[in-house]
């Protein structure tokens, strides 16, 4: 099943953490990273007083269940050394959102797919569309027109600190 995850990340090198990220989904039994976007810089969302976070797209093939997707993808997290419970919107050594699953459309308790703020975030429609810009957002359109739609408006590419 081709599914795509959002990644993004403020701390601690955020470019390195989004490679590590990308790294460790590659590694895990039944998931393949097959692209990736380039990594772009954006404006937190939540509390002021944050960094600016990096933000990325991933393609993967998996042979996991959209749910256990999902758990592989917060286990991750864990590893990477989010901790669970971090204030909403708030500063985070690494992101890892299931935006789409095939064109699946799920609503279960702690899993909406597609990711309920795909639509909003030009963070995860720009990326998404360089890499897939002919995938189908179930109820929204193509991640393509989504892109153009939103715009690029506080997004630029990710220029790594000298």
């Amino acid at each position: 099943t081709v599914a795509y995850i959002g990644l993004g990340a403020n701390l601690s090198d955020p470019a390195k953490q989004i490679r590590r990220a990308l790294r460790r989904l590659d590694e895990r039994p039944g998931l393949q990273v097959t692209k990736y976007s380039s990594f772009y810089r954006s404006a937190p969302l939540g509390p002021a007083g944050q960094d600016d976070y990096c933000n990325a797209v991933a393609q993967l093939e998996s042979e996991l269940d959209a749910q256990s997707l999902l758990e592989e993808l917060k286990s991750i997290e864990r590893a990477l050394g989010r901790k669970p419970g971090a204030q909403r919107w708030g500063a985070r050594l690494i992101d890892l959102d299931l935006l789409l699953f095939a064109d699946e459309l799920i609503t279960q308790p702690g899993l909406t797919v597609p990711h309920a703020e795909i639509g909003k975030r030009n963070f995860v429609l720009i990326p998404l569309a360089e890499i897939a810009p002919a995938a189908i957002i179930p109820g929204l359109g193509s991640a393509h027109e989504l892109a153009d739609a939103i715009g690029c408006n506080g997004l630029e590419l990710w220029e790594p600190e000298p």
